[in-house]
């Protein structure tokens, strides 16, 4: 229910969609194998609709001024989608996965992992 018919994701009933949500959202639907859920090619057309062409960074929202907040969760959130040709991250920690391995931090739930390892759309990721 929260994604909205734009492709973005809400936080709660009439409220505009906001690009910060695609990581809270869809972070969350990856530690429990659910992405599938979702649209993830809408949502990944609302995250780049909100990217400043000109000038650089993601914003909340098309249209909008972007910011260092939402332009790193946009680019999380297309991460988890592999909707781009971005470094996998860690739908918990927030952080690559190459800095997850290399600091040897726990992996918090299999499914993680799991993810990680297999990606959204079934192929391997290496």
């Amino acid at each position: 229910e929260r994604q909205t018919p734009g492709g973005g994701f809400n936080g709660r009933p009439e409220k505009a969609p906001d690009v910060c949500y695609s990581w809270w959202i869809l972070s969350a639907l990856a530690t429990i194998d659910r992405v599938h859920w979702i649209d993830g090619a809408r949502l990944a057309a609302f995250i780049r609709a909100a990217q400043d062409e000109e000038d650089g960074g993601i914003a909340d929202r098309p249209g909008d001024v972007p910011d260092v907040f939402h332009t790193f969760f946009g680019l999380a959130g297309l991460s988890l989608l592999r909707e781009e040709d971005l470094t996998p991250i860690h739908p918990v920690y927030a952080l690559p996965m190459a800095v997850v391995q290399r600091m040897d931090l726990p992996p918090i739930l299999p499914s993680c992992c799991e993810y990680l390892s297999v990606g959204a759309g079934g192929a391997a990721v290496a």
